[in-house]
């Protein structure tokens, strides 16, 4: 018995350890990831030189530091925040749907905050005088209203793939086809910028952006965290969540509405990033099993690191301009969508 109990022990240890040098690891990744970013663009600039100018603060009076500071460092903090923002989406929507396909762009909650973001573009809405708050604010409503929809749809049909791939599809086409009637009515410059944000573009880049990013994603990590005992629960099934005394019902409906500011915030400043919330929670789960007082940072590191390797990967594909983010990020995300769908036909 005592042996078998220290055997227990030792694997405990084993997975904990495991744990930390992941964490580290993904650490380590996103910064040389974000110095590597930051090198890249128009002109290229050396990793010391970077650095250099970082360290120079923003006060510096030299080219690097105007270029780094006031150009490129808000790009790839809003890679950092967003990603984050976008995987932790991802891997609280899987979990309370106990769905692997479910995602903020595949239950077409994305086009549904792209399309409010839209809204308050062409009608000039703001909040206080700022515009940007009155499109995180209609981006946020409208993915709320979806994220309900879908809450309701689930308690009515449940939450199987057949169900929330049909409601994704729905809610893309319909916001599409609203989105196409605002392009169409809109005057040529508003249109091209309701069309560029569709594509996800760093170029939008701006240091609100990021504060507001940062701002949320810490805030939603820090209530989810207190939520991952029962998060972790729920992904062992709703009857054993159940079993524990867990309001399941309350506990998706807070969690969707938590989920929908965090894609309300990523989608309102840059616009719309595809398939980051379906991949990265795969690969993070992957790696560390499905208890999410660990999972959870490690997502959201993932999520940082897949879009700067996007971001780089779009700087390296067209030298001298920015190809947006997000065609980098459905060139991964296709294939990988097929894939797990032929692993669910089997």
């Amino acid at each position: 018995m005592e042996e078998k109990i220290n055997k227990e022990d030792s694997v405990y240890i084993g997975i904990n350890k495991k744990r930390v040098i992941v964490t580290s690891i993904s650490v380590a990744l996103l910064c040389v990831a974000a110095l590597v970013d930051l090198s890249y663009g128009s002109s290229r600039i050396g990793i010391d030189e970077v650095i250099n100018a970082l360290l120079s603060g923003p006060s510096a009076q030299t080219v690097n530091r105007i270029v780094i500071w006031d150009v490129r460092l808000p790009m790839t903090l809003t890679c950092i925040f967003v990603g984050g923002c976008l995987g932790l989406a991802g891997l609280q929507m899987q979990t309370i749907t106990g769905n692997s396909l479910a995602s903020p762009y595949t239950l077409g909650i994305t086009a549904s905050a792209n399309f409010g973001a839209a809204v308050a573009v062409t009608t000039g809405f703001s909040i206080g005088g700022f515009l940007w708050m009155g499109t995180s604010f209609l981006a946020f409503v409208f993915a709320a209203l979806v994220s309900m929809s879908i809450f309701f749809m689930g308690k009515l049909k449940g939450m199987s793939t057949g169900t929330l791939i049909l409601t994704g599809i729905v809610m893309n086409f319909f916001f599409s086809a609203l989105q196409q009637i605002l392009q169409y009515r809109a005057s040529a410059e508003v249109a091209q910028i309701i069309m560029s944000w569709t594509f996800g573009n760093l170029a939008r880049s701006t240091w609100i952006g990021v504060g507001v990013n940062v701002l949320v994603l810490v805030v939603c990590a820090i209530v989810l965290l207190r939520l991952s005992w029962k998060l972790t629960a729920l992904s062992a099934g709703e009857e054993r969540a159940q079993s524990l005394g867990i309001n399941v019902e309350r506990l998706r409906f807070f969690v969707f509405m938590v989920s929908s500011a965090l894609i309300a915030a990523s989608v309102a400043f840059i616009g719309t990033v595809a398939f980051v919330g379906l991949v990265v929670p795969h690969c993070a789960r992957l790696i560390l099993g499905g208890d999410q007082r660990y999972l959870l940072p490690v997502t959201v590191l993932f999520g940082g690191i897949l879009l700067l390797l996007a971001s780089i990967t779009s700087k390296l594909l067209s030298v001298g301009s920015i190809l947006p983010v997000g065609i980098v990020t459905s060139l991964v995300g296709v294939p990988f969508l097929f894939i797990l769908l032929l692993k669910m036909r089997r």
